[in-house]
């Protein structure tokens, strides 16, 4: 068995290889046929125009000799890439400010201690392209600077597009877009959209909503880090990329998605807690196990589970969060 995964993470001790090859090897056939519809789909001209087809060949999974690519093209990092010859590299050169590339320094072991290829043993080792993305995201996007979280979301984009300059559009992408102001300094679009989950668990899942406000749980102490860190170091890698798929095709709601599968599914699990940390612990558990590693049938749960969930339903909510969160400011 391989102690690394094919992305460089160790397997912890406890890994279930058994069933994780079972999986595998199911999810292999499925692997297959979709690398040949997608080279079909882009006949060698590398170009996709959004469409029906291709957001259902999206939700189905991109093949990873694709997936860079498809990101790219996607989100509009691809276009902002073109239209901005040599920007990437001058932002690279020109002044910059300590105390940023000190905070993101501070940070630069603490990322993916478990992944080999951002160990500084590792040749090539990848932080110092992790370095050089975050501080050029610094610079480009002053509100935001440098955030923690940031750097596994921009280790993750470096993992898949082997790419610095991609990364970078990348991450601009999802924070300058995707996500609705999840790393400014406040924070508010973060707090607000951990609110929207709350509301939403009350429509969908009213039992789980009544049990957190019984024993007084916050949201954010049991989801921030699914948002924060887009699910990095939650779910499994394959399954975490399999939502990022989608993430840059159709936008944020697909957090909420993945959140709210993730607590109707285990719904009777949860609501086995009799207490604050039996709480915190049950959303500890809920995503780990057989359910989030066959990331084919978890993603096809993601759209069907949590029933309709339109972007007017969300940003509805948002606006109702976000006044409630201003006035209690």
């Amino acid at each position: 068995f391989c102690r690394v995964d094919p992305y460089g993470f160790e397997r912890p001790e406890d890994f279930d290889y058994a069933s994780y090859e079972a999986f595998f090897s199911r999810y292999l056939v499925v692997l297959t046929r979709r690398a040949i519809k997608w080279s079909k789909l882009l006949k060698g001209n590398n170009s996709i125009q959004k469409s029906l087809k291709v957001k259902r060949y999206i939700r189905k999974g991109i093949p990873n000799e694709h997936r860079a690519l498809i990101w790219m093209i996607v989100s509009g990092a691809q276009a902002n890439m073109e239209q901005n010859p040599g920007y990437y590299q001058r932002l690279l050169e020109g002044e910059k400010n300590d105390k940023l590339l000190e905070a993101i320094k501070t940070d630069m072991n603490r990322t993916f201690p478990d992944n080999v290829k951002f160990r500084k043993t590792a040749d090539p080792c990848l932080q110092h392209t992790l370095y050089n993305v975050l501080v050029a995201y610094g610079h480009h996007n002053k509100a935001v600077g440098y955030c923690q979280g940031m750097n596994f979301i921009a280790g993750y984009l470096i993992l898949i597009t082997k790419n610095e300059e991609e990364s970078f559009w990348l991450l601009d992408a999802l924070i300058g877009r995707i996500l609705p102001d999840y790393y400014s300094p406040a924070m508010l679009g973060l707090k607000t959209d951990q609110e929207v989950l709350g509301e939403l668990v009350k429509m969908k899942v009213p039992a789980v909503a009544e049990l957190m406000e019984r024993h007084g749980v916050m949201w954010t102490l049991v989801v921030s880090r699914w948002f924060i860190c887009l699910f990095i170091d939650i779910l499994p890698v394959e399954t975490v990329l399999r939502i990022w798929d989608c993430l840059f095709y159709e936008g944020s709601k697909i957090i909420f998605r993945v959140a709210l599968t993730l607590i109707k599914q285990n719904q009777a699990f949860i609501l086995e807690a009799t207490n604050f940390p039996d709480i915190c612990d049950k959303f500890k558990q809920i995503t780990k196990g057989t359910f989030v590693t066959e990331c084919h049938s978890f993603m096809q749960k993601i759209f069907t589970d949590p029933g309709s969930l339109s972007m007017a339903t969300i940003n509805k909510l948002r606006e109702t969060c976000r006044e409630k969160l201003l006035s209690q400011g």
